[in-house]
């Protein structure tokens, strides 16, 4: 059966995702594909939420991984698959 969930619910639910990673609670690529896809159907920004897992694989980041900074690029290598996300960094 499928329910419709309303706007203000999903940002509450991915809020609460993101709260529990910050306590230190492990999600599997499974559940941050799930809240990913939510945010999508629903038009959610995620922000600077979205750097906190790999692109590709969608586990999140453990510190472990290599980090570059290169001009104004901040390059992290996945420590799981490889992948190397970058971003550009915002003068401010």
């Amino acid at each position: 059966m499928n329910t419709k969930i309303s706007k203000k619910t999903a940002k509450k639910k991915i809020e609460n995702f993101f709260n529990d990673i910050k306590k230190g609670k492990e999600k599997t690529p499974k559940q941050v594909k799930k809240i990913k896809r939510l945010a999508m159907a629903k038009n959610i920004k995620l922000g600077e939420k979205r750097k906190m897992f790999c692109e590709k694989c969608l586990i999140p980041y453990s510190g472990k991984e290599k980090v570059r900074i290169k001009k104004d690029l901040k390059s992290v290598a996945c420590s799981n698959c490889g992948h190397i996300n970058k971003w550009k960094i915002k003068a401010e």
